[in-house]
């Protein structure tokens, strides 16, 4: 289908979307962006996403980079695609400057958002993914918040790039990293969550970026009564849970059902036949229920 998307103040034909080889957003990744979904064509988690991405750009020094209008220019966006469920990526760059590493003061950011149809979600919707995830654990580190702020979400994903390379050979859906000591961290583009005897557990923040849905599930687990931990976990850990499932924007919560090749989940603990195949377990149902729960309540009541 052919897209508009807006950028910088305008929409335009998406074939014509483009940004000038100068800005530094192309040159060096010196921008921030978000990944946000619509459902009834209200973007789900809009002030949360508004208000990491303003901490991105202050992170890295343009704090006045985006601009105020920025929620009517999605809306706009959305509504001249006549799209009510969509993938929504907003992106602000330092824009064009001269060719050198330290950057202006003054900033003229480039800012763009565009759009693509999903599925619809809620009560009753569908997820975007074919099936459970196969994960890998891989040898690329994740980058630690001593050299890149962790929660900074910037265009620079070379080190999300590099593990998803170490896939290539295999059929898994994400890469799985650890940190500089060899602990759990995150995926390449997801948070991860497992359940070890009815407790579910997520890497602390410190060495992972925080995602808006891993902050709604936690919120939601304790909402119905889950007993939640984070903190410093081996592989181990994840590969011997009872259930596991990563969330992201879009995925949502997807069950994992093989890790490094082993299959998640002892005995019932696993839905389905107990073989790890079909993925989510009791846990991971019931968040996904809540989870679908809330965005009917938000975004389609």
């Amino acid at each position: 289908m052919s897209l508009l998307y807006h950028l910088n103040g305008e929409l335009v034909e998406r074939a014509q979307a483009t940004v000038h080889v100068d800005d530094r957003g192309f040159r060096y990744g010196d921008a921030a962006f978000e990944t946000c979904r619509a459902y009834g064509a209200r973007v789900f988690e809009w002030n949360r996403h508004r208000d990491r991405l303003e901490a991105t750009c202050e992170t890295l020094g343009m704090a006045e980079a985006v601009p105020d209008d920025l929620e009517s220019r999605v809306e706009a966006t959305l509504s001249a695609n006549e799209l009510e469920e969509a993938y929504v990526r907003v992106s602000v760059s330092r824009g064009v400057q001269p060719g050198k590493l330290t950057p202006a003061a003054e900033v003229d950011p480039t800012v763009a958002v565009y759009v693509r149809p999903l599925c619809r979600g809620g009560v009753g919707g569908e997820p975007i993914w074919d099936g459970p995830a196969t994960v890998e654990t891989v040898e690329t580190r994740r980058i630690p918040d001593a050299a890149v702020p962790v929660d900074a979400k910037t265009h620079n994903y070379l080190n999300g790039i590099l593990a998803r390379l170490e896939l290539r050979e295999s059929d898994a859906d994400e890469a799985i990293m650890r940190d500089t000591d060899g602990f759990l961290a995150e995926g390449a583009t997801s948070n991860v969550f497992f359940v070890d005897d009815g407790t579910l557990r997520t890497p602390a923040t410190g060495t992972i970026l925080p995602g808006i849905t891993r902050e709604r599930v936690v919120e939601l687990a304790a909402s119905v009564g889950i007993p939640v931990e984070m903190g410093r976990y081996e592989p181990a850990a994840l590969r011997d849970a009872d259930e596991a499932f990563c969330t992201n924007t879009t995925w949502e919560l997807r069950p994992i059902a093989r890790i490094d090749g082993k299959p998640v989940g002892r005995g019932d603990a696993t839905a389905g036949d107990g073989d790890g195949t079909a993925g989510g377990g009791p846990i991971t149902e019931r968040l996904r229920a809540a989870y679908d729960e809330l965005v009917e309540r938000r975004c389609y009541d």
